[in-house]
């Protein structure tokens, strides 16, 4: 004798009787999913472009979706997360501008990017194992224009880069820019000349617009034509600009976003963090020579 085809199909009554919900078998239905055919009560089933669906294959339709990314791999941020990396930058930049104000000189001369001095009856510096000058400089700024600059700087060009590169990738290439500048700097610069601010860092997200921008074929003379505007700048007030960080902010954000922006979707990770630890690399040797130069 053969079998009907409700006889056939888990979630049945059988042959005399009308379907039952899968998951439920004390309730009667006459709703299919549109997917599997399985029987689904008015609790169980979802609303589908064309019909219902039952939980289970709508769990397995989201497992398969896959999740929307840039063009550089990153996660696509909510409205909510929308540039929240940017936002913190600019806060920690004001947090270390308002203790400059409280705390005074003593805490700019013990941050600010200095190669070697005498002070205090001690040698200090960079060259002295003073590391951190090379990051906290970075973020030091004493003038109210100098600070206000940098941050409209920082909001122009942060969420479109942080949106584009997703947020790992824009904190790593903002801080491979930053220390592209001061290494510069301290590899050029008397080693007595102080040196501080945002500008290497902001150089450098300078040369990572028109890379991205380059890649997604947008109209780059605006930012061109803003970019030559700030070169002109720096090289006519050398003697107060610090020519060098931004020269070298600009190279080395400028290196990094080609090996974040153009990697191919296939080992895209590898080669985005090896570009990354390269330019690293290179910041690390010039480092290390300008050190056993003047030690």
């Amino acid at each position: 004798m053969s079998m009907s085809p409700d006889e056939q199909r888990p979630g049945t009554a059988g042959p005399a009787g009308p379907p039952v919900c899968y998951r439920h078998p004390d309730r009667e239905t006459n709703i299919r999913c549109t997917r599997c055919e399985r029987p689904v009560c008015g609790d169980c089933m979802v609303s589908a472009s064309v019909g219902f669906q039952c939980p289970d294959c709508v769990r397995q339709g989201t497992r398969q979706v896959r999740e929307a990314r840039t063009v550089a791999g990153g996660r696509v941020a909510t409205a909510t997360a929308n540039a929240i990396v940017t936002k913190t930058l600019i806060g920690l930049n004001l947090a270390v501008f308002v203790l400059v104000l409280v705390v005074g000189d003593k805490f700019v001369d013990r941050m600010i990017l200095v190669g070697r001095f005498f002070d205090g009856g001690e040698w200090q510096g960079v060259a002295e194992g003073q590391w951190y000058r090379l990051l906290t400089a970075a973020f030091l700024h004493q003038q109210v224009w100098h600070i206000g600059l940098n941050m409209v700087g920082l909001w122009m060009l942060g969420p479109p880069l942080e949106a584009a590169l997703g947020r790992t990738r824009f904190v790593a290439l903002y801080l491979v820019s930053a220390f592209g500048g001061t290494a510069l700097s301290y590899l050029i610069a008397d080693p007595r000349q102080g040196s501080l601010g945002a500008s290497g860092a902001l150089f450098g997200l300078f040369g990572a617009m028109i890379v991205l921008g380059r890649r997604l074929r947008y109209d780059l003379r605006p930012l061109g034509i803003l970019l030559a505007l700030n070169l002109m700048i720096t090289f006519l007030n050398m003697g107060t600009i610090d020519w060098r960080a931004h020269i070298g902010g600009l190279v080395a954000g400028t290196l990094a976003a080609i090996g974040l922006v153009y990697a191919p979707q296939r080992n895209r990770t590898l080669i985005q963090v090896g570009t990354l630890l390269a330019v690293s690399a290179v910041i690390v040797v010039i480092v290390l020579v300008r050190t056993a130069q003047i030690a």
